[in-house]
């Protein structure tokens, strides 16, 4: 019997089909898929900011511009959220992202890095990296390349199976990630080259750099690819110059609109403006990926921010729709038909492009009642001690807020200062709001007027995203980082508790007699919940217009943050993650404890700024 069991499995094993194998490489003026000439046209889409269960839908919508490669960067703090421990489920299962693209007949480039920018947290490192004392990011630094190397081994693990040599689609891998913008350092991007290597990436790698970077970020021996440019006669020539008078031609990011940031106008750029050289670009025979194709969401806290020496601290907003070809949820905009119609025209003879899918179904949701409501200061557990604020790092916390809590003695009126907040602070005296403190607007201090004896002062601090890009990647540590003072006496013995939100206190939200909407005298942040009843789903954005500022969950999805400074003002939510029949809703106020009610909407607000 054991005998016929082993010649069955061999005969199975012999009749399942073999994935094909392909070639991939550089020719000296375009890339060879299988020793003929291939033109990538590819959109850049990533995988978390899109619910796993769309993923297949958005690559069809990819085919039908009439990309045939799809773009996507990898991102550490998803997979190695805490050290040592991985993550590959879900939607972080970027082999399965990759397999899908491959059965939807697409191409994949990946960009592993580990830095990705991305107007991404902490450009996708994780948090932990800064807890690591003397540790310093895109470096030599021993402690640093370690860590990268058991990260990239992990990745390699997944997705080094899945190149196009090995039966997979992935064309190329790129290696760290606009470096030349950070500095110059060849023997760094050669041992980047070598970690790839060894972890099984054995196709064409290739670097990526902005124009005037490529010299500094490019290492000899890769293909250099570019980013931003759209001008054929200067890709080349840039392209030629680092490459020994040869191609292939790449523009690695060529941008068809931009990102938005809280507190600044939407970003939109006209369609008409990106045509001519779409069409110019292609007719070169230049291999292009737009970046964005289909930006989506970065749910939960995973926004980035930018700041440098020259402008102040700017944290990114949840919606990614970047005024990109296919919007935040999924459907095609005029800018997608538009460039489709450029596409068609650089097709082989005789392929046509599929028919555009219709739009998703929308929903109107109407007023959502909120039933439940309790004060952060019932969500607490057990503090940190410590005579001077610790940051969220010292508490091993990546994400969410921390309650500094302290006793002043009151009976005067002075100025209240954190040096160095990080960076966003609801300050309240006896369990009331006095005020806010704002990194982006420089705001550190507030005048208090304490009632007399003994007083309470508690400091609600949010992380609103670790910098992504520039030299402060080094300078990221979150909470209140130096010192508090009061009267310009330094404030100690502190009560630390940490609300990280990364599973919503649920089970500390009470229901209050009589089913009463909100706890009425309340002037502290709120954790509310509600639920509503659908007779049939469809996407929607709820409207966070009347709203101060917070984060919201239904069914246990974080959708992301709201702040009524705009300019987003409502919040997508995806069909896949609402049911028929009962829903639940929950929402994290920190200004308005007094709202009651909020909608679902048909179509997105991301044009409106509050002053």
């Amino acid at each position: 019997m054991k005998r016929l069991m082993a010649v069955l499995a061999v005969l199975v094993a012999f009749c399942m089909p073999v994935a094909a194998q392909h070639t991939f490489s550089l020719g000296d003026s375009a890339f060879l898929l299988d020793g003929k000439p291939f033109q990538m046209i590819s959109g850049e889409m990533h995988y978390p900011r899109v619910p796993r269960e769309c993923w297949r839908a958005r690559m069809k919508m990819a085919k039908a511009m009439g990309l045939n490669t799809i773009g996507t960067y990898v991102f550490w703090n998803l997979h190695e959220p805490e050290k040592g421990h991985y993550d590959f489920s879900g939607n972080n299962d970027i082999a399965a992202f990759v397999k899908i693209a491959q059965e939807e007949g697409l191409w994949v480039v990946l960009r592993p890095s580990p830095y990705v920018c991305a107007e991404w947290e902490f450009g996708g490192y994780p948090y932990w990296l800064e807890e690591e004392k003397g540790l310093i990011v895109r470096s030599k630094d021993p402690k640093y390349l370690q860590a990268y190397r058991n990260y990239i081994q992990a990745v390699g693990k997944q997705l080094a199976p899945l190149q196009v040599a090995h039966g997979g689609n992935i064309l190329m891998v790129q290696i760290e990630n606009e470096y030349g913008s950070y500095s110059n350092d060849k023997d760094y991007l050669e041992i980047n080259r070598k970690m790839f290597v060894d972890a099984g990436f054995d196709g064409v790698l290739y670097t990526c750099d902005p124009a005037e970077a490529i010299d500094n970020g490019h290492l000899p021996g890769l293909l250099p690819a570019i980013n931003g440019v759209s001008d054929t006669v200067k890709v080349k020539s840039l392209i030629n110059k680092n490459h020994n008078g040869k191609g292939p031609y790449y523009i690695a990011e060529w941008y068809p609109a931009w990102f938005d940031w809280w507190g600044t106008a939407h970003h939109t750029v006209p369609y008409e403006k990106y045509l001519g050289q779409l069409d110019n670009v292609l007719s070169a025979g230049i291999s292009i990926n737009m970046y964005m194709f289909h930006g989506g969401t970065t749910r939960g806290f995973m926004n980035g921010a930018n700041a440098n020496d020259h402008s102040p601290y700017e944290p990114q907003i949840s919606s990614y729709d970047y005024d990109a070809p296919l919007d935040e949820a999924g459907n095609a905009t005029e800018k997608f038909r538009q460039f489709r119609n450029v596409i068609a025209k650089h097709l082989p003879a005789g392929q046509s492009l599929p028919e555009i899918p219709a739009d998703r179904p929308v929903i109107d949701i109407p007023a959502i009642h909120f039933t439940e409501s309790t004060p952060v200061f019932n969500l607490l557990s057990t503090p940190v001690r410590s005579v001077k604020p610790l940051t969220f790092e010292d508490l091993g916390q990546a994400y969410g807020w921390v309650l500094y809590s302290t006793t002043l003695e009151g009976g005067k009126t002075a100025v209240l200062q954190l040096k160095e907040l990080r960076d966003y602070c609801v300050v309240l005296v006896n369990g009331k709001r006095a005020g806010v403190l704002d990194r982006r607007l420089k705001m550190d201090s507030l005048q208090l007027t304490l009632p007399a004896g003994k007083v309470k002062l508690d400091l609600l601090v949010e992380n609103l995203g670790r910098i992504n890009f520039g030299p402060y990647l080094l300078e990221n540590k979150k909470g209140i980082t130096e010192q508090v003072f009061f009267d310009h006496k330094e404030v100690k013995n502190w009560q630390l508790y940490k609300l990280p939100f990364d599973k919503l206190p649920v089970s500390k939200v009470k229901t209050k007699t009589g089913g009463a909407q909100v706890l009425k005298g309340v002037n502290a942040p709120v954790l509310k919940r509600g639920t509503f009843v659908l007779s049939a789903t469809g996407d929607t954005y709820l409207d966070m217009s009347n709203w101060g500022k917070g984060a919201v969950w239904i069914n246990g999805h974080n959708l992301g943050r709201y702040w009524e400074v705009g300019p987003q003002q409502t919040i997508y939510v995806p069909a896949e993650w609402l049911k028929k029949g009962t829903n639940n809703i929950a929402v994290f106020e920190l200004l308005k404890p007094e709202q009651k009610e909020l909608s679902g909407v048909s179509k997105p607000i991301l044009d409106v700024v509050k002053k």
